[in-house]
């Protein structure tokens, strides 16, 4: 446990927040005043897509996988922030140690999955995945902020940051507070899930658990369909130790020699491309390692040895990315040269099973130069991102109900086997969409598809961060572009861990004949944004989309997310002017209905924080509120102190990581921060403040972290339709209202969780009441 923060004592008159022993640095060179700085399996064990948030975020590792869209929110932050002399509002210094470390916070993200995988009231199933979820979370955690981490302590430019920690220390810190989080995922998954799934008929075990007749089934299929593809490697003078590839499975094998006694090491590479889970007897799977291992099995990969142990383990490498975009002629070449770096990363994480013979721990150690601290002995089976094959299973009554997303509203009135005519119901009023309770085929999916399918439509300008693999919507820009519309695609080919699919969808639109871009040198484009330009009559007509998700349509069905569907002319406008920004030369930094990182987005919601202030003073209706997935930026988290200094209340639903300290007096006393986590992924971020009885709004792509308001193009759009205003007020108040279920942030970055009320009934369920809410428009509520 981490010590909790002090009441600080008062400095010369100044107050100061003592950092509690969690907070933790990570920088290089400081920008101020918001100026950009310039920093230095296929089968049934793929990993499926989880159903909360990353990092980011849980991202399949497997080249199979169905859907690999999460934004767990682990880039590198690198910024650091001149902490020291800002202002607060009653003109003092603010305090120093007024910011949670980021990593700290990330881990008590994952913990809050942890829990859920915890909790006896999630559906058995559903924990499985959590318990998948929360595996893959730490795995990508691992690869790229510890590794980054480590990358800069060993190059000499991780510096103390804002929350007060030296590298060292902040490293130290996230061995430690991993170790227990990993320890109680094993736990959960040995004393409770599996033995939970064995009283519903769904046995996980062992090889020495199997029935005779089971083991003799799976050595024909070990003969037959995974001895083949086995490459035992031998360790000796003439075969030096083999490369081991990140998160992959391994077994470490000790045989001896008959004839000359010696004995030997061997590597065994569980392939990565097969089941996860084997399924020896219907409703029993057994690990595939398991299978590999079996003494009679080793004795075909090893003939005429004795085997004498084997133990399995498994390497986290740095698979992060650096590209130099300024250097590179071509930035497709230079991404695809790194992504076969990618694979020789440096190790970061070496997890063995807790009954490993010290000897080959020590072998490991030595051969792949890692050190003590980042070994993490586990029980058996390793890797439980293998659940999510499990948690597919189909028992539906072991899973959240099933919930499908129907027509909104607005788009059709009355749902008919028909699509709806999206651009009609455009041209009578603006569309709020919230997937995945709307559905996004007969909405996002149907607007793009009807685009590219009518006469009228000129043009079509799309932006695509991360999509599926047999994406409906890159089916719906090459038919455009066939048909012989003007298409534009920017492609943001530099999307984490989805790099060789955008590249290979890149390519696929140019042959089509669609002019695909990739964005500008330096910056990702994040923003969501999508252009039709339709000919109607004398006139162009401009059809606009600006979301808070990807054009995913596997993810729309489980990340929560918002989209504004409008035909307005000042957004259109806005559109049209940021695309010609992000594939010509053009400087337009101010737009009508936008707000536009890296140059307008954090100043824009800064002076309107302020503003709320002034409003407060003056006694006309003040607030903020504000839902992202991350809260980090220190130029956000200090208008939001001294916002509440002033009086105005602050309202943060933050599901992944927080740098505010809420509830400090004289600091934070009127802030309150809530995270929802559940059977969807909250994703969606939206910006409100009171604006003195007018209320203002605005939805995007952004969250308040550095890389996105410094080094991404992102875009806010101001939501003008004032029950559309109202709709996002009342959800922003129902994810805040002490009567729903959600996790409360304390000011020493503790998280508690209020799940039950006094009583010990449970509390809402924001993402419930929300798919009732939808049942009862369609009728199909439950009673």
């Amino acid at each position: 446990m981490q010590p909790a923060v002090p009441d600080p004592p008062p400095m010369n008159g100044k107050l100061r927040l003592t950092p509690a022993l969690s907070d933790a640095p990570i920088g290089v060179p400081a920008r101020k005043n918001g100026s950009m700085s310039q920093p230095s399996t296929q089968g049934q064990v793929q990993h499926a897509q989880p159903s909360v948030g990353s990092i980011a975020a849980h991202r399949p590792h497997t080249l199979s996988a169905a859907v690999s869209d999460l934004d767990p929110d682990i880039d590198a932050d690198l910024d650091a922030y001149d902490e020291d002399g800002q202002i607060g509002h009653d003109g003092q210094e603010l305090p120093q140690g007024r910011f949670l470390d980021r990593e700290r916070s990330w881990l008590a993200f994952n913990e809050r999955v942890l829990e859920l995988a915890e909790d006896p009231n999630t559906p058995l199933l559903e924990r499985a995945n959590f318990l998948a979820i929360f595996a893959s979370n730490l795995d990508e955690f691992f690869m790229v902020r510890v590794a980054g981490l480590k990358r800069r302590i060993a190059t000499g430019v991780a510096t103390r940051s804002a929350s007060g920690l030296q590298p060292r220390e902040v490293l130290e810190l996230i061995w430690n507070r991993s170790r227990e989080l990993m320890a109680r995922h094993a736990a959960c998954y040995q004393e409770d899930v599996a033995p939970g799934l064995a009283d519903e008929g769904i046995h996980l075990v062992r090889w020495n658990e199997l029935t005779e007749k089971e083991q003799s089934r799976l050595f024909t299929l070990f003969r037959q369909q995974i001895f083949p593809v086995l490459t035992p490697l031998a360790v000796d003078p003439a075969h030096p130790f083999p490369y081991i590839s990140g998160l992959s499975l391994n077994l470490a094998v000790v045989v001896r020699n008959p004839v000359s006694g010696h004995t030997h090491f061997a590597r065994v590479k569980v392939p990565p491309l097969l089941s996860r889970f084997l399924e020896a007897s219907p409703q029993r799977y057994v690990p595939i390692e398991d299978v590999i291992a079996a003494p009679a099995h080793l004795a075909e990969l090893f003939p005429g040895m004795e085997i004498q142990e084997h133990h399995m383990f498994r390497l986290t490498r740095n698979e992060d990315l650096e590209v130099e975009e300024d250097d590179a002629e071509n930035l497709l070449q230079a991404l695809e040269k790194e992504l076969m770096r990618r694979r020789f990363g440096p190790p970061v994480r070496l997890e063995v099973e807790e009954s490993i013979d010290r000897n080959v721990l020590d072998l490991l150690v030595r051969e792949l130069k890692i050190s003590e601290a980042e070994v993490y002995p586990l029980p058996g089976p390793l890797d439980l991102t293998g659940l999510f094959g499990i948690s597919a299973l189909d028992r539906p009554e072991l899973k959240y109900p099933k919930f499908i997303a129907g027509t909104h509203r607005d788009l059709a009135e009355v749902e008919s086997a028909s699509a709806p005519d999206i651009f009609a119901a455009l041209r009578e009023r603006d569309v709020l969409l919230h997937h995945p309770y709307d559905s996004f085929s007969t909405s996002v999916q149907a607007f793009l598809e009807q685009a590219a399918a009518d006469p009228d439509v000129l043009a079509i300008k799309q932006t695509l961060y991360r999509t599926s693999g047999d994406s409906p919507i890159v089916d719906a820009l090459i038919d455009a572009a066939e048909s012989g519309k003007q298409v534009l695609v920017l492609v943001e080919i530099k999307a984490r861990f989805d790099e060789q699919a955008n590249i290979k969808w890149a390519r696929k639109l140019e042959e089509a004949g669609c002019h695909v871009v990739y964005g500008l040198v330096g910056l990702k484009t994040h923003c969501k944004l999508s252009l039709v330009v339709r000919q109607e009559g004398e006139t162009l007509v401009r059809y606009s989309h600006v979301g808070t998700g990807n054009y995913h349509p596997k993810t729309a069905r489980l990340y929560e997310d918002l989209g504004l569907l409008t035909a307005k002319r000042e957004v259109g406008a806005d559109l049209s002017d940021l695309f010609n920004r992000l594939s010509g030369y053009s400087r337009r930094e101010t737009y009508r209905r936008l707000l536009v990182a890296p140059k307008s987005l954090r100043d824009g919601l800064v002076s309107r924080i302020e503003k709320e202030i002034q409003h407060h003073r003056a006694g006309r209706p003040a607030y903020v509120r504000i839902k992202v997935n991350s809260m980090v930026d220190e130029a956000i988290v200090d208008s939001l102190y001294r916002a509440s200094q002033a009086g105005v209340p602050v309202d943060v639903w933050v599901r992944g990581i927080c740098a505010v300290r809420p509830g400090v007096v004289g600091l934070s006393e009127t802030i309150r921060v809530r995270s929802v986590l559940g059977r969807f992924l909250e994703h969606s971020r939206v910006f409100a403040f009171a604006n003195a009885g007018e209320p203002e709004v605005w939805i995007g792509s952004a969250d308040m972290m550095h890389r996105n308001l410094d080094r991404r193009i992102e875009a806010l759009v101001r939501v003008t339709d004032p029950a559309h205003r109202a709709a996002l007020n009342r959800l922003l108040e129902t994810g805040m209202s002490d009567t729903t279920a959600s996790w409360h942030l304390g000011a020493d970055g503790n998280w508690t969780r209020h799940a039950l009320d006094p009583e010990g009934q449970p509390l809402r369920n924001v993402q419930e009441m929300l798919i009732d809410a939808r049942r009862r428009r369609r009728g199909t509520a439950k009673p």
